[in-house]
């Protein structure tokens, strides 16, 4: 959510940034929210004087009555009740205007960064770089879910029955692998100074509106039947509602998380789920990194985010690309962003294994997070990024370490994750 001020004083910029993602619908929620605005502020400022007025009649009462002025004390006594009676009125419209204006504040884009390009949709995202040379083997890589049945470890009809589609139960070697990489990842991040969370999978309402939109709400969250929670898409939406009206001391900032939980996500239309494969599925596990810090600090913690997942996944010799997310392709509430795709020797293409991005301070202002120093407060800008989330990750694991006969080979960094095994083999 954008500061108001930037409706009041620029609102050509908010237009304009509203253009550059395509949005052309909420050009006009713009001249609405002006107007609601300034019936509001006029509102308050008439709320303002007639409580100044009211506060010098009823000074006066004191002195009337001790000169014995009895008709004149009721007279302002008369006069207060309808001042009372129009401040009544005067702060519940206050009230339902703060409430439209909020409502259709949510629903304006932040501000994107210049740096963004200008696209309409993820077709138009544009690579930024490659780490790693993608190799393409001189034989046949099956499916993935081919390559993990053969070892015993994939029953998806088991869990259909269970379930449905969208699930899965992996077992043996191919579960302790999946494991071990999530072991391994809340291990790398521990290692660069992030501390470790385990947060809580559901979360309220006001957590979920205030860490995304409500056409992202819609298309992912579980919701649970006649309670006000909802199942987590990420632990990014736990671990910003962590903070949901705190003031943090500006000495504790940077604040540096790394989070492990499940997610669960409804995927629905046009990608919907894989019906044999586990890359797009209901029910996933993930590490998070989550960064609160000053505004003018989170470009530069961006920056430093999205190589942590390209460091990580070079360290299980697996390549990447970073592709940076146009304009249109971007949630309501991300400054800037970029995708961290792992290359798939099969398919001889990259695939989405990773996001980072930063959102400013637009998660802080709807869960009001601040931080306070020596002379101000102020909103925290704040940013996440995913380490691994996995089964999709395995994928692009399973993939880059397959050989020929079948076997999985198990890097060096991940070996002592895996008591020691080299390589994973058919029994």
């Amino acid at each position: 959510m954008i500061d108001i001020k930037l409706i009041r004083e620029n609102k050509d910029l908010v237009k304009k940034n509203i253009e550059k993602k395509f949005q052309h619908q909420k050009l006009a929620i713009v001249d609405e929210i002006e107007n609601l605005d300034i019936e509001f502020r006029n509102a308050k400022q008439k709320g303002d004087n007639l409580r100044a007025l009211k506060n010098s009649k009823s000074s006066l009462i004191g002195n009337l009555m001790r000169e014995g002025k009895k008709e004149e004390v009721e007279e302002i006594k008369q006069e207060i009740i309808s001042y009372n009676k129009e401040l009544e009125e005067l702060e519940k419209l206050e009230e339902e205007l703060t409430k439209k204006i909020k409502t259709k504040m949510m629903t304006i884009p932040n501000i994107i960064d210049e740096t963004v390009p200008i696209g309409k949709n993820d077709e138009e995202n544009v690579e930024i770089e490659k780490f790693g040379e993608p190799i393409v083997p001189n034989y046949e890589i099956p499916y993935h879910a081919d390559i993990i049945e053969k070892l015993s470890g994939l029953d998806k009809e088991a869990a259909g029955r269970t379930s449905g589609n969208g699930f899965y139960y992996l077992m043996g070697d191919i579960a302790r692998l999946h494991s071990a990489m999530l072991s391994y990842a809340r291990d790398f991040m521990i290692n660069k100074g992030f501390t470790y969370c385990l947060p809580p999978f559901m979360i309220r309402s006001d957590v979920v509106t205030g860490v995304m939109s409500f056409e992202e709400m819609d298309a992912m969250m579980y919701k649970i039947e006649n309670e006000d929670l909802y199942l987590i898409g990420t632990s990014e939406h736990s671990m910003i509602g962590k903070f949901q009206n705190q003031i943090v001391d500006e000495k504790k900032l940077p604040i540096t998380l790394t989070s492990y939980s499940p997610c669960f996500r409804k995927e629905v239309g046009a990608h919907g789920i894989e019906e044999r494969g586990i890359y797009r599925v209901h029910q996933f596990e993930k590490q998070e990194m989550v960064v609160l810090c000053k505004q003018e600090e989170a470009m530069n913690w961006y920056n430093k985010m999205w190589q942590y997942t390209v460091d990580f996944f070079r360290s299980l010799d697996i390549p990447v690309r970073t592709l940076e997310c146009c304009s249109g392709d971007l949630a309501d509430l991300k400054v800037k962003s970029c995708d961290i795709e792992a290359w798939s020797p099969r398919q001889q293409k990259y695939f989405e294994v990773g996001s980072c991005s930063t959102l400013g301070d637009a998660q802080a202002r709807r869960l009001g997070i601040r931080a306070k120093g020596d002379d101000k407060t102020y909103y925290l800008s704040t940013l996440n990024n995913t380490v691994l989330a996995t089964p999709r990750g395995l994928i692009a694991f399973i993939e880059n370490n397959y050989n020929e006969d079948g076997s999985i080979n198990i890097p060096s960094s991940l070996q002592p994750y895996m008591g020691g095994i080299k390589k994973i083999e058919a029994k």
